[in-house]
């Protein structure tokens, strides 16, 4: 199997650990292109990212109408029609209907002790261990693997495998394509075996409820059902995974005071994360601009007026540090909640379903992790890292630590 590691020169900066602060007041939408050329209007104020995503009239799935420009190189998971991410309104309300109620913050908590012991029983493996550790293997990527196997009920598949089909289906440049499309076949394949089997033999786990739920709404396609059920698995641990990954990397550098406090006050612990999320960037934004949307029909945005069929970005990263909207830099008060709901997992309709869940995660692994391991500490310098490139993520392919 290729690994998606940077090519980057060796004096080229792989990754930034945080996003850069402005220096000024942002500006109004500005025209650019994407890597296949296409033209793109970026929007990054605050008020104007959360006006574009809940903007009906800018859509996802006309971005893979007949008429569309191309967005990436060649087709990854999120290029699919038929998933959640690309569908709008009645078919999206329809579809996030099925999955939500297992999402909501009080089914949430119920996971909470479970998910605490998971987190425990990694660091136990860590104690027990060999030194170094691969902190990306061995509990980024293992957690949120734990906890989407349960709740999928998927057994002990293998977190290689899944780690394969998450390199390949957010790929975008970091393989050649006919290998990205025979990794996303086989991926479609486990999901249509799966989805056949929870159908013959039902159970007390999320495919066997989704399946359940389409089948009385009547108008869910099976093709949905099973598009559904890959994005979840795949989404399920491949941005918290990603999330975790990054905020290791600066909480084990640069915010070495923030790590040793997340151990001690676990009552500021969730202010923290949502800090965290806020400043530390999971998507590669040399790869997108930000999350992407195209206009039916004529748009005003932030006093410029996008022409319909226009690919619009909301830039995320930058709208999350708005000078205007946060006046301080979010590393100076790491344990304030920020004053303004930050836009790292989106806003409007597409708002990341499993927001409350990677929350909680991160929540309970950033204060145990901190508790009982605090001199944790990279076994490589920072510069040496390998980065995950190519991806629409962007994180460490491995994070070699000791203590």
């Amino acid at each position: 199997m290729t690994s998606a590691i940077s090519e980057a020169k060796p004096d080229e900066p792989l990754a930034p650990m945080h996003c850069q602060r402005p220096r000024g007041p942002l500006g109004p939408p500005f025209r650019t292109e994407l890597r296949t050329g296409t033209p793109v209007w970026v929007v990054q104020r605050h008020a104007d990212v959360r006006e574009m995503l809940a903007d009906p009239r800018l859509t996802r799935s006309h971005l893979f109408s007949e008429d569309a420009p191309a967005i990436t190189p060649y087709p990854n998971l999120l290029d699919n029609p038929d998933i959640l991410n690309n569908l709008d309104g009645i078919e999206h309300r329809r579809l996030r209907r099925t999955v939500s109620r297992t999402f909501t913050p009080r089914a949430i908590a119920r996971w909470r002790p479970w998910i605490a012991s998971v987190v425990d029983g990694l660091i136990d493996d860590f104690i027990e261990g060999d030194k170094p550790v691969d902190l990306i293997e061995g509990f980024s990527r293992a957690l949120p693997v734990a906890v989407f196997s349960r709740l999928m009920n998927l057994g002990d598949l293998d977190g290689k495998r899944l780690a394969y089909w998450g390199n390949h289906a957010f790929a975008t440049t970091a393989f050649p394509s006919q290998e990205v499309q025979k990794a996303l076949t086989d991926f479609v394949a486990f999901g249509t075996d799966l989805v056949t089997q929870r159908r013959a033999v039902p159970g007390d786990d999320l495919v066997s409820a989704l399946i359940q739920a389409a089948d009385e709404d009547g108008e869910v396609t099976e093709q949905q059902i099973i598009s559904l059920v890959i994005l979840l698995v795949m989404a399920g641990h491949e941005v918290t995974t990603t999330a975790f990954g990054n905020t290791l990397v600066y909480l084990l550098t640069d915010g070495r005071d923030t790590w040793t406090e997340l151990g001690r006050n676990e009552s500021a612990v969730p202010a923290a994360v949502d800090q965290l999320l806020r400043g530390i960037p999971i998507s590669d934004r040399d790869i997108l601009p930000g999350f992407l949307r195209r206009a039916v029909e004529d748009v005003e945005i932030g006093g410029v007026l996008i022409p319909a069929g226009s690919v619009v970005a909301a830039d995320t990263m930058t709208a999350n540090l708005d000078p205007e909207v946060y006046p301080e830099d979010w590393r100076a008060r790491p344990f304030e909640a920020p004053g303004t709901p930050h836009l790292a997992l989106g806003a409007g309709p597409h708002y990341c379903l499993g927001a409350w869940l990677a929350k909680m995660e991160m929540e309970l692994a950033l204060h145990r992790l901190s508790k009982r391991l605090p001199g944790l500490r990279l076994d490589v310098p920072v510069e040496k890292i390998e980065w995950r490139r190519g991806l629409l993520t962007r994180s460490p392919l491995t994070l070699p630590a000791t203590w």
